[in-house]
C-alpha cells in the first residue's frame, strides 16, 4: 500500500498557482477595516450608497415567477430556455433582422458571458480548420484578463493587436488596423462590442467601418464579446451597433452575450452564445450543423444550463411593459456612471491635478483606464485605502457622491508626489 505522503501530483507536476489578481484584490479590500476605503476593483454596479442594486424590474419578474403555480425546477433542454435565447438574439441583431427571419442564427444558453466565450473557444478549437485558416486568436492589448486563459486552455494560440494609445489614452486605430492587415488571412479577431474592458475606449462608428473593411479584405473571422449592451450608453440599439454593422456586411461571426451587468444578475450566470451564418444558399444547413455540434459540446461540459436567471431575463424580454421598465433601469445605471465620470473630471480640474484627464469623460461604460502607474496604484492602496487593479483600471460604479472627492484628492496627491 502506498504511504500517506505519496501523491500522483507532486509540485513539479502541479505547481502552486497564483491567486487570481482580481479576486485577490477583492479579498484584500474586504479585509480592510478603514472607514475611508474605496473599492474600485470589482466590475459590479453599485448605487450611490455603494450598495448592490437589485433592478426594480428584476424584483417584479421574480414576483411573477414565485407566484406561477406551474413553475417547476425540471431540467432545461441542452440549448437552454428557448424563450430566453430567442429574445437574446433579437436584442443583439434586431427584432426584424434578416438573420432572424432567415434562420441564420444558432443560439445556446451559457454560464454567463464567460461560459459563452469558452463555448465559442471550444467550438473554434474543434471546428475552425477550413481553408488552411490561421487558428491564432487576436486579442486587444489590453483585454479582459480571462480572455487569455480561456483560449489558451482549449489549445488555441493567442496574439495581440494594438488598442489603447498610452499618450492619447484613446484608441490606437492606426496600430489596430495595421496589425489586422498584417495578420494571416482567416485569423480569429476577438472584438469588444461596446464598453471595452478594461479601457472604456470604444471605436467610433467610422472607426468600426474601417476595422470591418480591413477584416473583410483579410477574410478574418470576428468573435464579438458583448458584456455591456445597454449598460454602456443606456441605449440597447446603439450598444449593439458594431455587431449589426458586421452582420450587414455579410460576415459569418460568433457572439458571446452576458446578462450579468445589464440585468444585475451577476451570480445567476445568465448568458448566451450565438453563431450567425453569412447569407448563402447553404445557410440553413450550416446553421443546423453548427447548432448540433454546439449541443454536443454543451452536453459534455454542463449538460444543460441553470434556469433561474434565464427565466428572469425571459420574463422581462417577453413583456412589453417590463421591457420598457428595464430600459429605464439601464438608463439609471448608465446615467449614474456618466455623472460620476463628469464629477471626477470636474474634481481633477478644480484641483489642477497634473496631466490631462479628458479621457475620464471620453471613455464609456463601467471601467476607466486612468493612466496611473502600478507604483501609484500601490501607493494609493497603502496610503489611502483605494483599491483598483494594478494597471490603473477603475470601476466607475465604485464612485459615488460621498467618495468621489476623497478619491480625486488621493489621486492628486499621488500624482504630485510620484
Amino acid at each position: 500500500m502506498a504511504s500517506a505522503s505519496t501523491t500522483s501530483f507532486p509540485p513539479e507536476a502541479v505547481p502552486q498557482a497564483p491567486e487570481d489578481p482580481l479576486f485577490g484584490l477583492m479579498r484584500a479590500c474586504k479585509a480592510d477595516t478603514s472607514p475611508d476605503k474605496v473599492d474600485l476593483g470589482i466590475g459590479a454596479y453599485r448605487d450611490d450608497n455603494a450598495k448592490p442594486w437589485v433592478l426594480p424590474v428584476v424584483k417584479k419578474a421574480d414576483e411573477i415567477l414565485r407566484n406561477d403555480p406551474d413553475l417547476n425546477h425540471e431540467y432545461l433542454p441542452i440549448a437552454g430556455l428557448a424563450s430566453f435565447t430567442r429574445k437574446a438574439a433579437e436584442l443583439l441583431l434586431g427584432t426584424s433582422a434578416p438573420t432572424i427571419s432567415e434562420k441564420r442564427v444558432a443560439s445556446v444558453q451559457t454560464i454567463s458571458g464567460t461560459g459563452a466565450v469558452h463555448l465559442g473557444a471550444l467550438f473554434l478549437a474543434r471546428f475552425y480548420k477550413i481553408h488552411g485558416a490561421n487558428r491564432t486568436v487576436y486579442l486587444s492589448n489590453p483585454t479582459w484578463a480571462n480572455h487569455n486563459q480561456i483560449f489558451t486552455n482549449v489549445g488555441l494560440p493567442i496574439a495581440t493587436y494594438p488598442y489603447f494609445h498610452k499618450e492619447t489614452r484613446g484608441l490606437d486605430i492606426e496600430g489596430m488596423k495595421r496589425a489586422l492587415a498584417d495578420a494571416p488571412e482567416h485569423s480569429i479577431i476577438l472584438l469588444h462590442a461596446c464598453a471595452h474592458n478594461p479601457t472604456g475606449v470604444d471605436p467610433t462608428t467610422d472607426q468600426w467601418r474601417e476595422i470591418a473593411s480591413v477584416m473583410a479584405a483579410k477574410k478574418h473571422f470576428p468573435f464579438f464579446d458583448c458584456a455591456y449592451q445597454g449598460f454602456a450608453s443606456g441605449d440597447l440599439d446603439r450598444d449593439a451597433g458594431a455587431i449589426r454593422f458586421f452582420v450587414e456586411q455579410g460576415f459569418e461571426l460568433l457572439i458571446a452575450q452576458s446578462f450579468a451587468k445589464n440585468f444585475g444578475l451577476y451570480g445567476e450566470r445568465a448568458g448566451c452564445f450565438h453563431f450567425v451564418a453569412a447569407p448563402s444558399p447553404e445557410t440553413a444547413g450550416t446553421t443546423t450543423r453548427v447548432a448540433s455540434q454546439l449541443a454536443i459540446l454543451q452536453r459534455s461540459e454542463i449538460s444543460n444550463p441553470p434556469i433561474y436567471g434565464a427565466r428572469i431575463a425571459s420574463t422581462v424580454l417577453n413583456d412589453k411593459a417590463l421591457f420598457a421598465e428595464w430600459q429605464e433601469n439601464l438608463r439609471t445605471m448608465s446615467g449614474r456612471i456618466i455623472a460620476m465620470r463628469q464629477a471626477l473630471k470636474a474634481k481633477f480640474d478644480e484641483l489642477g491635478t497634473p496631466g490631462t484627464w479628458n479621457h475620464i469623460t471620453d471613455q464609456i461604460g463601467m471601467f476607466s483606464f486612468t493612466g496611473l502607474s502600478e507604483a501609484q496604484v500601490v501607493k494609493l492602496r497603502d496610503e489611502s485605502h483605494v483599491y483598483m487593479t494594478k494597471n490603473g483600471r477603475i470601476s466607475m460604479a465604485g464612485l459615488n457622491t460621498r467618495n468621489v472627492d476623497y478619491f480625486a484628492r488621493a489621486v492628486d496627491k499621488v500624482v504630485r508626489e510620484t
